[in-house]
């Protein structure tokens, strides 16, 4: 995994794909925080980068399963969606320990409604909605 500092890039739709190329080059570790308000394309994002990385199968946001699994040829991906929890229980109550400690690759959306339970390094996406319908992502490592 490559070492930066952090990383700002506005992109439109057209761009994700270069985008989320850019994102996993620049990737301290395989545990990605995505931070945003709702319809920033913090999913959208997610499913260009489980694409890049070779999921082969539909990726869908775990909103109501709080954890979806895709195989990869090597590892795995855990895309987690937080947003419906009402506290940290309901994550301690699927496992998310033992899912953080996998090694394999991890997205969470809304992570910061599991603030203490999150691994201590990890690297944190903020997307934003800019007035011309374009994103934001700022891109950062956490440790």
């Amino acid at each position: 995994m490559a070492e930066f500092k952090k990383m700002e890039l506005t992109y439109t739709l057209t761009e994700l794909s270069q985008v989320a190329e850019k994102v996993l080059a620049n990737a301290k570790n395989r545990t990605l925080l995505f931070h945003g308000a709702m319809g920033a394309g913090k999913t959208t994002m997610i499913k260009e980068l489980a694409k890049q990385l070779g999921v082969t199968d539909t990726i869908t946001s775990p909103t109501f399963s709080l954890v979806n699994e895709y195989k990869l040829s090597e590892k795995k991906l855990y895309h987690f969606d937080f947003y419906r929890i009402d506290s940290e229980d309901e994550a301690l109550d699927i496992g998310v320990e033992e899912y953080f400690d996998s090694n394999d690759w991890i997205f969470v959306e809304w992570p910061e409604k599991i603030p203490s339970l999150l691994p201590v390094e990890n690297t944190k996406l903020q997307l934003t909605i800019n007035q011309n319908g374009s994103r934001t992502l700022n891109m950062e490592p956490v440790k």
